[in-house]
């Protein structure tokens, strides 16, 4: 009959891998144990490789990139900085504050700071009247932007700022605090190393819940919480070690990501493998053989699925940005080493301890398998049974997941580094300040660079250009050579060899705001006549500042998230086809996979755009939930239709999937409810840009687990019938 013909296949299918497993379990654990232990001792930790690097950040080919470097040639001195102190009094600062601000940045220059010299220049900004055209106050606040040797990091930036603000003013100097790009990054990864802790005791929580009142066991979690420390201490060492190797810094953002994604994964399988392994207990098999067969059932499945989502993961290798180029093979080599460990170190355990896995409850029916007395069947069987109304359920599923991803229209991206933090931060607040007694502009001034022989000697020229230019919509000042009267001093606004002059416009918007750059465009396009006008032609005309690289790099974002679309569902498409042997199938399974993935963004648009007010979602938000989303989705549905393909061997199509995908749903509901709260904890973080992400993910996973795999996948295979494993084997 069909259970001895499932018993000699099952029996084919225990490979040696799989039953050398088992044979060396005592080896293979205390093996992994002695690992993780070795490498928390001896290998340097991904805190040694982690770095912020602006460049990373940005691409390196951006034309504002380019910019900069060119101005910093041809110009003494800079007169861009992501790193300044802000001073404000909102009952103003009398005169002799304000003289201090310009004196202490003269005694920057002149070297009479012995603890300061890797700061050799500090340009001061006070808002008296006049001095900077458009300021919302007058005489109440002072910001001294700081230029740091090139070989001075970002810590250290930050350091030597505090350092000044600590020792060179006084309590009655009116310091708000320092801030910028530089400081917020600093800011940003010390929050996220603060809530570490927080998110790693969750997790523990988390587990012990998911597992201990899934299976009503004790033993249970302590083996998946196990198995996840054990991969969770071998990836960042292994992490930290191949970034000391490379030479490369690994982007704070990686090791709460690293947590999240190891829990959810290393806890997705481990369910898998205790859920077979308990049902083949029940069934009167002794703990060897049920190791065994639950090995040679689920290692396949799960390695496929695991090598899916690394696969995928590694597709962000084709992006431009450094930032993606590094996290992708991060989250890969992650991937790998919670698969590794799920595929060795939990069958080998299961085999170890045997029924005391599932202590208190070893009597307790598989609550993953539980087999209650039903008047109906469940709807995923009940879809398998009837085309039609597989159809039916499968168009109306389809069209709300297309209404959820309308929520996309809206969805505008931007670059936070500021706005991303907590409001009481320092740098936040610093921020705040600046902008009431300036503009926000004054954060983040925009470079704009006119390259022409001689033109020092065009001063007319300069000065109705600059003229024009602070008419322009979204400037609320210009500063440039019309700004210092009489003759033009060589270094500052016009080349010393007098083939450049530049002008720092400050916009009226948030530097990195979407209205900022909509502005920044229609200068873009404006300038050019305003040049002309000006009688400045022949003239080189280039725009820098982080306005600028925050504009061109959500350009390259978007054309990375195609180029690395195109690249992940092609590996996931190649996989699925691998491991399927089917074509038809793996190109709706995708499919499916990409509507939960819209339907999930448009989800995270709507409620953080249009109900929070935020205006714009992190850059790197949709790209990463986009690879990790799709690469997830198809992990389970390696895990769902690999069952219903090897349960096809011995029955009809149609009864395979009626048979197996309640079973394996009810799995893939409580795998998926582990992940998503995995992903959840990442809100845990206080930076706007991981609660974006984490509401992506977890609102993804939800769809993917309860919707997507449980009712709308039996449902398309339904529909499809047997032809769904074209060209593959059919029945």
């Amino acid at each position: 009959g069909s259970s001895a013909v499932s018993t000699r296949l099952r029996r084919a299918d225990e490979s040696f891998f799989t039953r050398a497993v088992v044979a060396l379990r005592y080896l293979v654990v205390a093996g992994w144990i002695a690992g993780a232990v070795a490498a928390a001792v001896e290998l340097p930790g991904l805190d040694e490789a982690r770095g912020d690097a602006l460049g990373s950040l940005v691409p390196r080919n951006a034309p504002a990139y380019r910019t900069q470097v060119r101005a910093a040639e041809l110009f003494r001195f800079p007169l861009l900085s992501n790193t300044l102190v802000v001073q404000r009094d909102p009952q103003g600062l009398s005169v002799g504050d304000q003289g201090e601000v310009v004196e202490r940045a003269l005694k920057i220059l002149r070297r009479e700071y012995p603890d300061l010299l890797s700061v050799p220049f500090a340009l001061p900004l006070v808002n008296t009247a006049g001095a900077v055209p458009g300021s919302r106050e007058v005489s109440t606040t002072a910001v001294t932007y700081l230029y740091f040797e090139p070989t001075v990091g970002l810590q250290a930036r930050d350091r030597l700022a505090h350092w000044f603000t600590d020792r060179r003013f006084g309590r009655g100097d009116a310091v708000v605090g320092v801030t910028g790009v530089v400081p917020a990054r600093v800011e940003q990864g010390r929050l996220i190393e603060d809530a570490l802790p927080l998110v790693e005791a969750a997790t523990v929580v988390l587990i012990a819940l998911v597992i201990g009142l899934t299976f009503r066991a004790l033993i249970a979690p302590l083996l998946t919480l196990l198995a996840v420390g054990i991969s969770f201490v071998v990836a960042l060492g292994t992490l930290g070690t191949v970034g000391d190797l490379l030479g490369i810094t690994v982007p704070s953002e990686v090791e709460p990501i690293v947590l999240v994604l190891l829990l959810g994964i290393v806890t997705d399988y481990s369910i898998f493998f205790l859920s077979g392994f308990r049902h083949r207990l029940q069934r009167g098999e002794s703990r060897l053989v049920a190791a065994r067969s639950t090995a040679a059932e689920f290692t396949p499945i799960v390695l496929a699925a695991g090598l899916v989502v690394a696969a995928g993961t590694t597709s962000l290798l084709v992006a431009q940005v450094e930032f993606f180029r590094i996290f992708g093979p991060a989250l890969a080599l992650t991937v790998i080493v919670g698969l590794a460990v799920s595929v060795t170190f939990v069958p080998a355990a299961l085999a170890l301890l045997g029924r005391a896995v599932f202590w208190p409850a070893r009597t307790a029916p598989d609550p993953l398998e539980r087999r209650r007395p039903r008047r109906r069947r469940p709807l995923a069987a009940r879809l398998a049974g009837s085309r039609v109304g597989a159809g039916l359920f499968a168009f109306l599923v389809l069209a709300g997941l297309v209404v959820a991803a309308t929520g996309l229209r809206d969805a505008d991206l931007g670059v936070k580094p500021i706005r991303s933090l907590p409001e009481d931060s320092e740098p936040a607040r610093a921020a705040d300040a600046a902008s009431k007694g300036f503009v926000p502009g004054v954060l983040s001034p925009t470079l704009l660079v006119i390259e022409q022989r001689g033109i020092n000697r065009l001063r007319d020229e300069l000065v109705a250009f600059q003229r024009r230019l602070a008419l322009e919509h979204g400037v609320a000042a210009v500063l440039g050579p019309g700004t210092l009267p009489g003759e033009l001093p060589p270094g500052v606004f016009v080349a010393e060899n007098g083939s450049a002059a530049r002008f720092v416009i400050l916009l009226s918007e948030y530097p990195l705001s979407s209205a900022a750059l909509e502005d920044l465009d229609r200068l873009r396009e404006s300038v050019p006549e305003l040049v002309e006008r000006a009688g400045l032609l022949p003239s080189r005309v280039d725009f820098g500042g982080n306005t600028a690289l925050a504009d061109e790099t959500i350009e390259v974002i978007l054309e990375d998230l195609v180029r690395i679309a195109v690249a992940a569902l092609a590996v996931n498409f190649l996989f699925l086809v691998l491991f399927l042997r089917s074509l038809l199938a793996p190109f709706y399974l995708l499919a499916t996979s990409v509507l939960a993935l819209a339907a999930a963004l448009g989800i995270t648009s709507l409620l953080f755009i249009d109900l929070l007010d935020r205006a714009q979602l992190t850059y790197y938000v949709p790209l990463m939930s986009a690879v990790l989303l799709v690469s997830l989705g198809s992990d389970y549905n390696v895990f769902l239709v690999g069952r219903i393909w090897q349960e096809a061997r011995t029955r009809p199509f149609r009864e395979a999937v009626a048979l197996v995908a309640p079973r394996a749903s009810r799995a893939i509901n409580v795998a998926g409810l582990a992940l998503a709260l995995s992903f959840a904890l990442l809100a845990l973080v206080p930076l706007s840009s991981f609660r974006e992400f984490a509401f992506a993910m977890v609102a993804g996973v939800l769809v993917e687990a309860f919707l997507v795999r449980t009712y709308l996948v039996p449902a398309l295979l339904s529909l499809f019938g047997n032809v769904s494993r074209w060209p593959g084997g059919r029945r």
